[in-house]
């Protein structure tokens, strides 16, 4: 935990917004969200050992009688506020990435391969908003020598007030792809949104960027201090040789690029992560490494022990059908990168399970449609679209001569899960992915419970 100066008398031994997983000595934040009003919990808070609530002035007028409070007129504020001075008296070094695709994975990278040679702290799973990322900052072990904080965004300018609390040395875009939609109006715009990191930085920072995005190389004309970039199909520092291998294993390649030749000899990293995108998100891992004087020859073993996150590319065997749990996001990239991990495995019959991409706006019917065309052109032997616009992907599939008799829709994922535990048969490998929102996860559980107890 970062030193903080907090006028309590108890010791404050930890940071929370949320009563339910507060721990005894945490500071309580009272936020009001779009759902909850974190006055309503702060009794509660300081019943579990809060060592103080952080509530707004009026609220602490009109309840005198609930003490400690520390009374403030905007407590999100107080916490960015708060984050921001003790990222200062820290004084250490933090790596700030962001990116439509990949950012928590990389993260998780970056951590991994930094730690060979120093202390090092990190966001806790994706808290990477105004509220999550000063968490994350005030919850680093004060002796950490650099922090690694995910950086994500809904609209013009969080980035860049997350920067202003976090003041990263390094930067780290993996893409920009078309993903919140919603409060954009095209993907360029959403380029000029992540590109707030890179302006973020000094003239000592150093920006670390995906060569094979266009729009993320050009990031490096707005930074004046160094550049470091990393890719597959561009001239880059550091770039996977063409015969890397993938399959549901994992990934395997070997490191080239005009900084990843001077090893001798050639170096090959291999991981359990799935997937082309996961080789951009290792390269990303490599490339920041350095910055720290870090060589590649350092970090195989490291980056090899990673395993993926909760339903970000999990593979599962349920019975003898094989799954790959990528429930927890998505967005139309993301969408064709699983798809070329479900195309390279062998099967009985490829599924794709895939649920509604929130969050795209006006362009969503469009963008589902798209995938749909994929659909038809990829030897995928059945597609099931669950939620809103999914039916588009089905729809669009079978306009584009996909099999009707292969291509179904449902309203939610309890349904489609009732289809698929009986449709689902040995050897088939099944690929479920969707946005947060659709509980995709909740299909695959009545599956699960389906195939391991047959």
């Amino acid at each position: 935990m970062l030193a903080a100066p907090v006028p309590v008398d108890r010791p404050v031994t930890g940071y929370s917004i949320d009563s339910r997983s507060l721990q005894p000595g945490d500071l309580f934040f009272a936020v009001r969200g779009p759902r909850h009003d974190g006055h309503d919990y702060i009794e509660a808070a300081l019943n579990k050992g809060a060592a103080a609530a952080v509530a707004e002035e009026r609220w602490a007028e009109r309840h005198l009688n609930v003490n400690p409070v520390l009374a403030v007129g905007d407590p999100a504020e107080s916490l960015r506020r708060l984050a921001h001075r003790c990222r200062g008296r820290w004084g250490g070094q933090v790596v700030g990435v962001t990116g439509s695709n990949g950012k928590t994975t990389t993260k998780d990278l970056v951590a991994a391969a930094l730690r060979t040679r120093y202390r090092v702290s990190k966001s806790e799973g994706n808290l990477n908003n105004e509220l999550g990322l000063p968490l994350s900052l005030l919850r680093a072990d004060d002796a950490s020598e650099i922090v690694v904080l995910e950086m994500g965004m809904n609209h013009r300018g969080e980035i860049q007030r997350l920067a202003e609390i976090a003041r990263p040395t390094v930067a780290v875009v993996t893409n920009v792809n078309p993903a919140h939609l919603e409060n954009f109006a095209s993907v360029d715009e959403i380029a000029l949104a992540k590109r707030e990191l890179i302006e973020s930085l000094s003239d000592e920072g150093t920006a670390v960027l995906n060569a094979d995005d266009e729009r993320v190389r050009e990031f490096a004309k707005v930074h004046r201090g160094r550049a470091v970039t990393f890719g597959l199909d561009t001239a880059a520092d550091f770039r996977a040789e063409p015969a890397e291998s993938m399959s549901a294993a994992g990934v395997s390649f070997r490191l080239g690029g005009s900084a990843g030749s001077r090893e001798a000899p050639p170096l090959r990293f291999s991981s359990p992560l799935l997937g082309r995108h996961n080789i951009m998100n290792l390269l990303a891992a490599i490339a920041v490494a350095s910055v720290f004087g870090i060589k590649a020859a350092e970090l195989p073993e490291a980056l090899a022990k990673l395993p993926p996150a909760s339903m970000r590319g999990e593979v599962e065997k349920l019975g003898d059908v094989l799954v790959f749990n990528d429930c927890y996001n998505s967005n139309p990239q993301a969408v064709l990168a699983m798809l070329d991990v479900l195309l390279r495995t062998e099967a009985r019959r490829r599924v794709a399970v895939l649920g509604e991409m929130k969050e795209l706006g006006e362009r969503a019917p469009q963008l589902h449609r798209e995938v749909g065309r994929a659909l038809a052109e990829a030897k995928v032997d059945a597609v099931v679209g669950v939620e809103g616009s999914a039916r588009a992907i089905a729809d669009e599939a079978v306009r584009h001569g996909f099999p009707s008799r292969a291509a179904h829709f449902f309203e939610d994922a309890e349904e489609a899960g009732e289809f698929l535990a009986t449709f689902l048969k040995p050897g088939d490998v099944a690929l479920f992915k969707a946005s947060r929102g659709v509980g995709l996860e909740r299909a695959l559980e009545r599956v699960r419970k389906q195939l391991v107890s047959s």
